[in-house]
C-alpha cells in the first residue's frame, strides 16, 4: 500500500489504501478496515500481460474499458461519469491508449467490490479495465476508489484511494489517470500538472498578453496578471510554486518572480536587452539568462540568494536562450557564432563549449528533457517551422511536427510530449497551444479561452 499505514497530506489531498484517523481509539475497527485494504487493494503479485513498450514508434494504442464510476446519489453518479470521463480523455491524449466506447459494454454493472466477468471485457477487445466509486464522506469531502484489471489474465493490477476537498475533484481523475499510466507503461504520468503561458487576447496591432495558468488539459485556467505590462516567457521553478517571467513593467525588461500560492511577485533585477526569461537550476538555486552588453549577449548565471552574476560564455556573438540538464551539470544555449544559429552545449561554468547540432537550417530555444535523454529545439528551414528533439551529443535528430510558426517547445514532467505553440494565419490569426509526443504521430491541440503562447509545462504537482 501506498501509504504503509499513515496518511499523507499533500497540496490538498489525503491518499492512501485505508481511512484517516477518524477511527481512533477503535482498534478492531481499524483492524477490519487495514484487513479490507489489503484485499480490495493490494496488486497483483504476477505480470500482467497487458505492458506497453513506450521506446516503440508508432505504438498501436491500448484498448482500456472505463465504465462510469458508481455513485448512490445523483450527485456522486454525475462526479463518477466526470471524473472517468477525465481519465479517459487524459489515457487518450496520450496516444498510448484508446478507450473502448462505452456503448460496446456487455457488462453494466462492473463495480468496484467484486471481479468483473472478464469474458465480457475481452469479448469487446478491452485488454484493461478501470473501475471505480466516487462517494461524499460525512465532513463533504469526497473519496474516489478504483482498480484496474488485466482482463487477458483475469488479475488485479492496482488499486488507490483519493479522498480531498470538492473543488479539487479533477485531480482525482488526473491522479488515477497517473496511476493507470504507470502501472502499464512502467514510467511516471504527467497529468497531474500544470502549465503557466501568455494568454493573448484583441487584435494584432493591439494584442493583450497576461500571464495565466491552467490544468495540463486546458481546464481550470486563471490569470495571474492584469495585462497592464506585456510579460513574456514564462518558467517554473523546480518548487511548482514560483514561476519566474519578463515583463516590462516600467517600459524596460525585467524579471519577476511570482508565488503561485500567494500571489505575491517580486523584482529579481533589470535587464535591458533581456528577450528571455532566465531558467532555473535544477535545486531552484540559480537562474541562467542572456544579457546583451554592447552588441553582444553572454550567458550568465546570477544566484538567488546573494543576486551576484558571473558570465559563462565571453565571445563576439549572441549567445541566448540557456537552459540547464536536469542534473545541473550542463547548459544547452543557442548561438550564432559559427555562420547562423546552432546549438551548443558547456559545462554548468562555461567550460568545455560545443556546437551539437550539424543540420541545415536554424536552431534555436532548446529545451533539456526532464529524463536528461534529448533536446527540443526550435527549427526553421527553407521557410519551414519545425519542432525536432536530438540527444545531447548533437545525434539522432528527429522532426516531430511542422507548421506555421511552430515556437516554443516545453517539456511534459516524465519526458514523453511536448507542448509549444503554432501561430495561425490571416488577420484574425493568433498563436495556439499544442501537444506531440515523441512518435511525432499524436498531435493534439490544447483548447484555451483565448489565443495562447510561451508555455512552460510544470513538474507533477505531488
Amino acid at each position: 500500500m501506498r501509504n504503509k499505514g499513515r496518511c499523507k497530506f499533500t497540496c490538498g489531498l489525503w491518499r492512501g489504501n485505508k481511512p484517516c484517523s477518524i477511527f481512533s481509539g477503535r482498534i478492531w475497527l481499524q483492524f477490519f478496515m487495514l484487513v479490507f485494504a489489503i484485499v480490495l487493494y493490494a496488486p497483483a503479485t504476477s505480470y500482467a500481460a497487458v505492458e506497453i513498450d513506450v521506446t516503440r514508434g508508432n505504438l498501436r494504442p491500448l484498448p482500456i474499458a472505463i465504465p462510469v464510476f458508481d455513485g448512490r446519489t445523483p450527485e456522486e453518479q454525475k462526479y463518477g461519469r466526470d471524473v472517468a470521463d477525465i481519465i479517459a480523455a487524459d489515457l487518450q491524449r496520450s496516444g498510448l491508449f484508446e478507450p473502448v466506447d462505452r456503448a460496446a459494454f456487455i457488462e453494466r454493472n462492473a463495480g468496484i467490490d467484486k471481479a468483473p466477468r472478464f469474458g465480457d471485457w475481452r469479448v469487446i477487445k478491452a485488454e484493461a479495465l478501470a473501475v471505480g466509486r466516487l462517494s461524499r464522506q460525512s465532513d463533504g469531502r469526497l473519496k474516489a476508489e478504483f482498480r484496474l484489471w488485466d482482463v487477458f489474465l483475469s488479475k488485479q493490477l492496482t488499486g488507490q484511494q483519493y479522498v480531498t476537498e470538492e473543488r479539487n475533484w479533477r485531480r482525482i481523475g488526473h491522479l488515477i489517470a497517473d496511476a493507470i499510466y504507470q502501472r502499464l507503461t512502467g514510467e511516471k504520468g504527467y497529468f497531474d500538472s500544470r502549465v503557466v503561458f501568455i494568454d493573448e487576447t484583441g487584435p494584432k496591432s493591439a494584442r493583450v498578453k497576461r500571464l495565466a495558468i491552467m490544468d495540463q488539459d486546458g481546464y481550470n485556467m486563471r490569470l495571474l496578471t492584469e495585462g497592464r505590462d506585456l510579460v513574456l516567457t514564462p518558467r517554473f521553478s523546480p518548487t511548482n510554486r514560483e514561476i519566474a517571467f519578463m515583463s516590462y513593467e516600467g517600459g524596460s525588461p525585467r524579471v519577476f518572480l511570482f508565488n503561485i500560492e500567494s500571489g505575491q511577485k517580486r523584482v529579481v533585477g533589470d535587464f535591458p536587452g533581456m528577450t528571455f526569461a532566465p531558467r532555473f537550476s535544477p535545486d531552484g538555486k540559480k537562474i541562467v539568462m542572456s544579457l546583451q552588453r554592447g552588441g553582444d549577449s553572454n550567458i550568465y548565471e546570477m544566484d538567488l540568494r546573494s543576486r551576484r552574476t558571473r558570465a559563462l560564455t565571453n565571445i563576439a556573438a549572441i549567445d541566448t536562450a540557456p537552459c540547464y540538464s536536469p542534473d545541473g551539470r550542463r547548459i544547452v544555449f543557442e548561438s550564432d557564432r559559427d555562420a547562423g544559429k546552432q546549438l551548443y552545449v558547456m559545462n554548468a561554468d562555461g567550460s568545455g563549449q560545443r556546437r551539437i547540432s550539424s543540420g541545415g537550417g536554424r536552431y534555436s530555444t532548446p529545451v533539456w528533457s526532464p529524463r536528461g535523454d534529448l533536446i527540443a529545439f526550435t527549427k526553421q528551414l527553407a521557410g519551414r517551422f519545425l519542432i525536432g528533439v536530438m540527444r545531447p551529443d548533437g545525434s539522432g535528430e528527429r522532426i516531430l511536427t511542422e507548421g506555421y510558426h511552430n515556437e516554443g517547445p516545453t517539456w511534459a514532467p516524465n519526458g514523453r510530449v511536448l507542448m509549444f505553440f503554432r501561430e495561425s494565419r490571416g488577420p484574425r490569426g493568433g498563436p495556439r497551444l499544442y501537444t506531440v509526443d515523441l512518435t511525432g504521430y499524436n498531435e493534439k491541440i490544447v483548447r484555451t479561452p483565448a489565443f495562447g503562447s510561451d508555455p512552460a509545462w510544470s513538474p507533477l504537482i505531488n
